[in-house]
């Protein structure tokens, strides 16, 4: 599918589990399972990582991801609903002169 961008929200300060985007689960980054589906499915023409935190965005890139901003830390916290972080991420794209006919939201956890 054309013009369609899959979107990964992983925020940094996780509390139960510190750092589980980026722990490794049977020999990969738990991200990396979320990225790789959304690559290997030939549905996106761009997948990004939306994130607040320098160690994801790196392991983001190095798994395939493009990482084009680090999310601000007022849509980091515990309470920010996902709706918010793709739709940051679309603006980000919108001011840039792109975009997109359709979007998905892929959790970093749940691939």
């Amino acid at each position: 599918m054309k013009n369609t961008i899959a979107i990964i929200p992983a925020r940094g300060g996780s509390k139960r589990i510190p750092d589980k985007n980026i722990r490794p689960f049977l020999g990969k980054p738990v991200i990396q399972y979320s990225i790789d589906a959304a690559i290997k499915s030939g549905l996106f023409s761009k997948v990004i990582v939306s994130t607040d935190s320098e160690d994801i965005a790196k392991i983001a890139i190095e798994c395939g991801a493009e990482v084009p901003f680090i999310r601000p830390h007022d849509l980091s916290d515990d309470v920010t609903p996902v709706r918010d972080v793709v739709h940051h991420a679309l603006k980000y794209f919108q001011q840039e002169n792109i975009s997109y006919e359709y979007a998905c939201c892929i959790l970093a956890t749940a691939p």
